[in-house]
């Protein structure tokens, strides 16, 4: 049975992993889930999960050296799956100071402690032992409208504090990985949406503030450029590339769903209307009329696209789920968890929300 150690795992991506990896594997494997539970984690997006025999939840910040070691020490751990990371580039914008410390140092807690419990006297490694490092597109900077894309081997251009200290994480693991020649990979993903995503991206708030008959702030001329990936086709490259993935290599995971933001924007008002019932309330005031565009954001980047080429040559993934399809699939599930939606949208994220959004 191979134990995993998954940071961050209350959170969007991490918690659709460890659903999707119990799906797929069932008692075959053991999770142990490391998160801090800030303002994005939320053990409801573990409902189904926390009640499993192979299932350990621990509450611990991955900036704290002496946790994380314990639970090295602990366990004998086969796989670890860092997600843990601050995540949005307004918040970086305000606060970057967090950015670096989660995101910089927390990796290199993770990347010592590792090293520390799987390095044997000869400096080798305990034969199965990987680490992977879950990182994102923005570490590239920013594309023209030229039909150019991302590729493993493009030079990193961060251009916010967030992306910036994911840059300065994906480094420590090349260090590690060149120097110590620790045994690790790294993925790139484009943007991830899908259930479980906190109200503060993209896709989540517009489909929320629709259903209240609210603004939708759109940055900017709203055509900023992104490839969007549905969460469960992620996870499922990040379990392809722990089994099946070169040791030291980088892989990019994208979607194949370049879209402007104002068309995810019009999409979903377009989709909330063709799912909602005829005698739903909430139609009469669902329109493109709640589009409010609102200043843009510093360092905002004109446009993202990831090449997905070497996944899928060398360990045979691709994206199955097109954003038309995956939009609906994800509309449906916030219909299903409107509870889940208030809870996670209440209290201080909403003084945020105004702040940022001064709507």
């Amino acid at each position: 049975m191979k134990t995993y150690l998954v940071t961050g795992g209350a959170g969007f991506i991490g918690s659709n992993y460890i659903h999707y990896m119990f799906r797929q594997y069932g008692d075959a494997i053991r999770i142990i889930n490391v998160d801090a539970l800030t303002y994005a984690g939320n053990l409801e997006n573990l409902k189904g999960v926390a009640e499993r025999d192979n299932y350990t939840f621990i509450k611990a910040d991955i900036c704290d050296k002496e946790a994380i070691a314990a639970i090295f020490a602990a366990n004998d751990i086969d796989r670890v799956v860092h997600f843990a990371a601050e995540s949005h580039v307004d918040r970086s914008i305000r606060n970057p100071e967090v950015f670096v410390q989660t995101n910089v140092l927390g990796t290199l807690i993770m990347l010592n402690c590792a090293k520390s419990a799987w390095e044997n006297p000869d400096g080798t490694y305990q034969e199965g032992k990987r680490f992977l490092h879950v990182s994102t597109d923005e570490v590239y900077g920013s594309l023209e409208a030229d039909g150019a894309y991302f590729y493993e081997t493009t030079p990193y251009d961060p251009h916010s504090p967030y992306s910036a200290s994911k840059a300065g994480s994906d480094m420590l693991v090349r260090s590690y990985m060149d120097t110590y020649h620790f045994p690790a990979n790294i993925t790139n993903c484009s943007n991830n949406y899908g259930p479980y995503q906190f109200p503060e991206k993209l896709v989540p708030l517009m489909i929320n503030n629709a259903l209240q008959g609210k603004a939708l702030p759109v940055y900017g001329d709203g055509r900023n450029v992104r490839d969007w990936l549905y969460v469960e086709d992620h996870v499922k490259a990040i379990d392809m590339v722990q089994e099946k993935g070169r040791l030291f290599e980088t892989y990019n995971i994208g979607g194949h769903n370049e879209k402007q933001n104002i068309e995810i924007v019009q999409i979903i008002l377009d989709t909330l209307l063709d799912m909602l019932p005829e005698q739903d309330a909430r139609r009469q005031y669902i329109n493109h009329e709640l589009i409010t565009y609102v200043e843009d954001r510093k360092g905002h980047d004109r446009r993202y696209a990831i090449a997905p080429d070497k996944i899928k040559a060398e360990i045979g993934w691709e994206p199955e789920t097109m954003f038309g399809e995956g939009i609906r699939r994800t509309i449906q599930w916030y219909f299903e968890h409107e509870e889940w939606m208030k809870h996670v949208t209440s209290g201080d994220y909403q003084k945020y929300y105004e702040e940022v959004y001064k709507v």
